[in-house]
Order: C-alpha cells, then structure tokens, then sequence
C-alpha cells in the first residue's frame, strides 16, 4: 500500500478519492473499497444535499448566493454511514430522507455551484477525514481539489445510459427522461465556475458500463495494494 499522505498540514491520513459523474456508482463501489480497508466512507455530495436541505427549510432562494452561504456556515450538521445508508442530521433534526426527495435533487446544483459553500464544505470534509483517521471519499472535486494528495485517485464512470438504467431499477421511472436529466446534470457539474468535475490528471479510470460492483471493488483494492 502507498504510503499515507498529508492533508492540509494535518496528521497524517490516507485517503482513497473517488470522483466521476452521477449514477457512475460512486457511492456503492465507495462503500464497498471502505469495507474492504475497514476505513471511514464519506460521501460529500450528501453534504451538499445537507445544504439545500437546510436553505429549503429556511425558505432561502438557493439561488441567493450571500444568504445560501451564509446559511451554510451557521448549519449544524452531522454526517456518518451507518449499515450501507449515508445518516444525516440537519440542525439537530434526522434528513437521511430527506436529501433524496425530489425537491433537494432539483435544487442542489444551484447549491453546490456557489463557490462559498464549496469553500466551507472543503474545509469540513478534511477535517472529517482528519477526525475519522483516513477514509475512502466520493464526490466530484476530491482528487482534484479536496485531497489533491490522495494515495489513490479514481475517476469512476459508466455510459449515460446504464446509469440511466441502474436509477430506475432502484426507483423506478422512465429510463428516457432520467437519462436526459442525467446529461443536463453531467453539464452542470462539468461547466460550473468552481471546482468543475474533471478527471484529475492522475487519476486512474474504472469504468463500471459492462462490471458488477463486486468486480469493481476488487479491482480498486488491488490497485490500492499494489
């Protein structure tokens, strides 16, 4: 295994970083790399969900870049992975629900487009991952941006389509318009101002088109461990 990196002049951790596109399954194949290394599991965009959750409740425009951010600094949340779900609490009140309704999911690009917001939430997924010992982190940004000195970077993805496919098998809807929401969404995140997703150039790519999740995971633990 490499060695650990340091992050943000911070005790030692080792961080494994796992970016790429929504429905790429980040979150499954994160966990499952987590388990295996028996580390900590950090998805950020639940973070971002966390947000939005909390300027929906506070009746915020999310477009309202001074209030969002200011809202953002004040937010009480506490995030962990408890038995495969990603548990959230938002001012001290449980939104583990919550942040997959349809309503967060339409607004949390605007969220996570504003660049103070970015900033702050940055600062808490270091200092989680410093709490926590290391752990393996999934978002779009992280090998990038958040832990640009990860031991190991990945850039997970999978056609359009099979995450298409793959969302409606959990939830259900017409495969058409998830795939064209899945696109616009690919968009968003690629062309935002602030940490866009990109493909660290360091970045090793898996892609998860024609793979189960148990082939993946094994696949990332060996490269781990060579």
């Amino acid at each position: 295994m490499s060695p650990p990196e340091v992050v943000a002049s911070a005790p030692e951790v080792t961080v494994v970083a796992i970016d790429g596109p929504a429905g790429a399954g980040k979150s499954t194949v994160g966990r499952g790399v987590a388990a295996e290394l028996g580390v900590g599991y950090l998805d950020t965009g639940a973070m971002y969900r966390a947000v939005t959750v909390a300027v929906l409740r506070r009746g915020i425009d999310p477009d309202d870049d001074h209030a969002v951010a200011s809202a953002t600094r004040s937010l009480d949340m506490v995030i962990d992975d408890r038995d495969g779900v990603t548990w959230v609490s938002v001012d001290g009140v449980d939104a583990t629900g919550e942040i997959r309704g349809s309503e967060v999911t339409a607004a949390v690009s605007a969220v996570a487009a504003n660049s103070a917001v970015r900033a702050e939430l940055v600062e808490r997924q270091r200092r989680w991952v410093r709490d926590h010992g290391g752990a393996v982190v999934e978002g779009r940004d992280i090998g990038s941006v958040v832990f640009p000195d990860a031991a190991l970077k990945l850039y997970v993805t999978a056609s359009p389509r099979v995450r298409a496919e793959r969302r409606v098998a959990q939830s259900g809807g017409d495969v058409d318009e998830i795939e064209d929401a899945i696109r616009e969404r690919d968009r968003k995140d690629s062309s935002r101002t602030d940490s866009p997703l990109v493909e660290a150039s360091d970045a090793q790519i898996v892609d998860t088109t024609v793979m189960s999740i148990d082939e993946v995971v094994a696949d990332i633990v060996g490269r781990l461990r060579r």
